[in-house]
């Protein structure tokens, strides 16, 4: 796993390590994809990057406070998301960015301890 530790505010969800299969999210395993928010984690059941849809993201569209970035780690190579689901998410007030799941974590992170209000539909690997 690797270690990408930070300091977060009491009760953030931070990505403490991933790999094998799933992600440690402030302290506690979680095996399988999931969806990440500042405040929460869920696991996601969805098969691969290819069944992403809208209604796979409902929670995230639904989300309050709404969720300004929303980062969909893809696993272990990035893949390109459907100009359907970008323009629906637009729509909402959501930017989409798609990499690599260990490039969304890590960014993840970033964005979190910058206080922004940003989620991560993590694809694991």
């Amino acid at each position: 796993m690797q270690d990408i530790s930070g300091i977060p505010e009491r009760g953030q969800q931070l990505v403490n390590s991933y790999g094998d299969g799933g992600f440690r999210i402030s302290g506690v395993r979680h095996n399988g994809n999931i969806l990440l928010f500042p405040d929460q984690t869920l696991a996601w059941e969805i098969s691969g990057i290819e069944a992403l849809s809208l209604e796979a993201l409902a929670p995230v569209l639904a989300a309050d406070p709404a969720v300004e970035i929303l980062l969909i780690g893809c696993g272990a190579t990035m893949a390109f998301i459907g100009d359907d689901i970008r323009t629906a998410c637009r729509k909402k007030g959501i930017i989409i960015d798609s990499m690599d799941s260990g490039a969304a974590v890590r960014t993840y992170n970033v964005l979190l301890l910058e206080r922004r209000r940003v989620a991560a539909a993590l694809i694991a690997c």
